[in-house]
């Protein structure tokens, strides 16, 4: 943790979407850290994820809405506000991931990765964004990834979405470019996420590897540090974007991607 962050965010009111594990976790954690409170989202080990961030004594709620229907996000949004004050701070980071070529991917899946790596964030954002311009101060931060700028094989529906989620974020970004509220994109590479996990078993099992020598495979076929970007990492970026020192980084996209997009 940066020295000069600590508890700078105290009073904030964070909301990060898919935030009962991976990447979500990282940010809330980091976000709690500086002194926010936090609205949790998602599926996973909700008790843990809560007990993670309650350390830090700030107030933290879950709400399990389903990033595929507006109205759940909505109401979300609502109880985040009636419970610990409108969202000064938005992550939208819920994402899943299926792999097939384009022709063979099901209808329900290209619509489902559609609905929560993209509809999802525009939900959020067109009920958070106003209340932020009143009050004169917001973060928007959307978690996109290196698949926002490259394509990979067998993943169109989440490479379109995170494309679109880059333009929605500059799009917002000038619409907003006089007020109060910021809107980035940050970019990972790969983060040993159960998402990513999965893509690092499947690996091992075709290729008769041992976890190790499968994670290196595929570190080295794309991420020239050999090393995986750390949710941690990922959560003192955000910190850092919701700092004076940010305040003109309006549409900005962020890679932290071991190098991934250099070459």
């Amino acid at each position: 943790m940066i020295e000069h962050t600590a508890r700078s965010l105290r009073g904030r009111t964070a909301l990060v979407t898919g935030s009962t594990g991976g990447i979500g976790l990282g940010i809330a954690t980091a976000l709690a850290q500086a002194g926010a409170n936090i609205v949790l989202n998602g599926f996973g080990n909700v008790a843990e994820a809560v007990a993670t961030i309650e350390r830090f004594g700030i107030e933290v709620i879950h709400h399990g809405a389903d990033m595929t229907k507006p109205d759940q996000i909505a109401a979300m949004m609502g109880e985040a506000a009636s419970t610990l004050g409108p969202v000064d701070i938005l992550v939208n980071n819920a994402g899943i991931q299926y792999v097939a070529d384009t022709d063979e991917l099901p209808v329900a899946k290209w619509d489902e990765i559609i609905a929560i790596n993209l509809s999802s964030s525009f939900h959020t954002m067109r009920l958070a964004i106003p209340v932020m311009r009143e009050q004169g101060w917001g973060r928007v931060m959307n978690i996109a990834s290196v698949h926002g700028f490259v394509g990979s094989v067998g993943k169109s529906a989440y490479v379109a979405a995170k494309h679109g989620i880059i333009g929605l974020t500059k799009v917002a970004a000038l619409e907003n470019a006089q007020t109060g509220v910021t809107v980035s994109a940050v970019c990972p590479g790969f983060v040993l996420t159960p998402l990513v996990q999965r893509q690092v078993d499947a690996l091992a099992q075709r290729d008769s590897l041992t976890q190790i020598e499968a994670q290196a495979k595929l570190l080295g076929e794309k991420q020239p540090s050999g090393q995986f970007v750390r949710p941690e990492q990922i959560g003192q970026l955000a910190v850092f974007l919701c700092s004076d020192a940010a305040s003109e980084m309006r549409g900005s996209t962020l890679q932290i991607d071991g190098g991934w997009t250099a070459q």
